[in-house]
């Protein structure tokens, strides 16, 4: 990670560009103590039984929700999220602390092996420090679904926040050390680009994991591997949105719409590339304009609004620019296409059809309100299409035909795939992709499967027959 200008952490609010607050960085000596400090609590941590830790976590869930409308003001604030939407990310975030409270202790138990003679079985034991760094667009929901589980585990946490939500940032950690989490457990870092990884080759600092870019992906990997420490990664999506017949074609594009405008657009698992059958087409494309159309901009916090700005001004610059170059490449624009004219960093609701390889929307990740819709003769080439892509996070397949959709679902080249709904997440529903996506898995039982030690104990009588020893 060397090489970039220090990190600056600041609230800007999106909808009008101000800068509200600013947080200086730390380095150096403040964040070796701040390494020093997480190491011996997690020789602390791990000690305390999983029933105790399970309950630290499961409190912080209980004070997430206690504190909901807080939280979700400054998610709203921070990333331009809407004040909705924001909502129902505390409780998403409340649900996966809850899971891994209620449910962690038996995922980390001990796992009986079938042997001939003795015993054998696997210890599931935690490994040290963690680094997670993190992205703005779910400032709570992609940090816990990291944090508990490892918590409950008996790992020790560091977290490098996203830039822009420094508010939340702080919140989470309060959150934690209000839930009597000992110091040192989770522990918010305001770091520098550069210090990234200087934290990930400090011996006590075990594993790292990311969610972000994938450029940043690459940089953790890169530095975890030459650490020969384990790394989790998930990245950019390009996820399809497969419809195969037109039988309940409201619903098909209701959540279509759903799909793409969540978060303004701004999600991994956003539906992004909507594959249609042609004889659907033209209705499901006139159905996703009338939807478009509709939606209609303003104060993220104002409960009338139904699409907000982009996280930044950035953002938006960035998105206005593939689509106008796309559309310079010969696609055609059906709705939107511009920023909209306003203050803040909001983009409109826009699609584009006539989208072939070579054009940027073909191969990039489009983050923000923008649909690419293709038009497909059969079933074969909308999966050829689908898979015809760098990133291979989520995806989702529509039809009446329950047992075409589960076919054709598990033909798409991705690590999630939903049969009549958007992706989405839940807590016991293992999330992570393929490709450029990413590797492993968080949420469910697998997400205490990453950073955990699964040692074997293998217990035979004093007087055993020694054999089948190797290397």
């Amino acid at each position: 990670m060397s090489g970039q200008h220090k990190s600056s952490f600041a609230t800007v609010n999106p909808s009008t560009g101000e800068t509200l607050k600013e947080f200086p960085v730390i380095e150096g000596g403040q964040v070796d103590a701040a390494l020093e400090t997480a190491d011996r609590a997690f020789h602390a941590w791990r000690g305390r039984p999983i029933a105790e830790r399970a309950a630290v976590v499961g409190r912080a869930g209980e004070l997430m929700k206690e504190r909901k409308e807080e939280l979700a003001q400054l998610i709203t604030l921070e990333m331009g999220k809407l004040i909705s939407e924001a909502r129902g990310e505390v409780d998403l975030a409340a649900s996966i602390l809850g899971y891994y409270a209620q449910h962690g202790p038996d995922f980390a138990a001990a796992e009986p092996l079938d042997v001939a003679e003795g015993e054998a079985y696997l210890v599931n034991e935690p490994l040290g420090v963690l680094l997670g760094v993190m992205p703005w667009n779910f400032p709570l929901y992609q940090v816990v679904r990291f944090a508990g589980p490892n918590l409950v585990l008996g790992n020790t946490v560091l977290v490098k926040h996203a830039g822009i939500c420094p508010q939340s940032a702080l919140a989470l950690e309060s959150l934690f050390r209000d839930a009597q989490a000992p110091a040192g457990v989770y522990t918010n870092l305001f770091v520098s680009h550069d210090e990234i990884s200087r934290i990930i080759d400090s011996p006590v600092v075990r594993g790292a994991s990311l969610t972000g870019s994938e450029g940043a992906g690459a940089q953790v990997a890169e530095r975890a591997g030459r650490n020969l420490k384990p790394s989790l990664l998930e990245l950019g999506g390009s996820d399809v949105f497969i419809v195969l017949d037109g039988e309940n074609l409201e619903r098909t594009v209701k959540a279509a719409v759903a799909g793409r405008m969540a978060n303004t657009g701004q999600s991994c698992v956003a539906s992004k590339r909507f594959i249609v059958l042609a004889d659907v087409y033209d209705d499901f494309l006139a159905g996703l304009r009338r939807g478009f159309a509709e939606l209609r901009p303003g104060d993220p916090a104002d409960e009338a609004t139904t699409i907000g700005p982009l996280s930044s001004e950035q953002a938006a610059s960035d998105l206005a620019d593939q689509i106008r170059e796309t559309v310079d490449q010969g696609a055609e624009l059906v709705i939107g296409g511009h920023r909209i004219d306003r203050p803040g960093a909001y983009v409109e609701p826009t699609i584009i059809t006539g989208v072939e390889p070579g054009m940027r929307a073909y191969a990039e990740e489009l983050f923000g309100p923008v649909a690419v819709v293709y038009r497909v003769a059969d079933e074969d080439e909308a999966v050829a299409l689908a898979n015809d892509s760098q990133y291979g996070l989520g995806g989702s397949v529509f039809c009446a035909d329950v047992e075409r959709g589960r076919r054709v679902a598990e033909r798409v080249e991705t690590g999630m795939v939903w049969v009549n709904h958007p992706t989405s997440t839940q807590p016991d529903l293992p999330f992570g992709g393929i490709k450029r996506s990413g590797y492993g898995r968080e949420l469910s039982q697998l997400g205490m499967r990453e950073f955990v030690n699964r040692k074997l104990v293998r217990v035979l009588p004093p007087d055993a027959e020694l054999s089948g020893i190797a290397g």
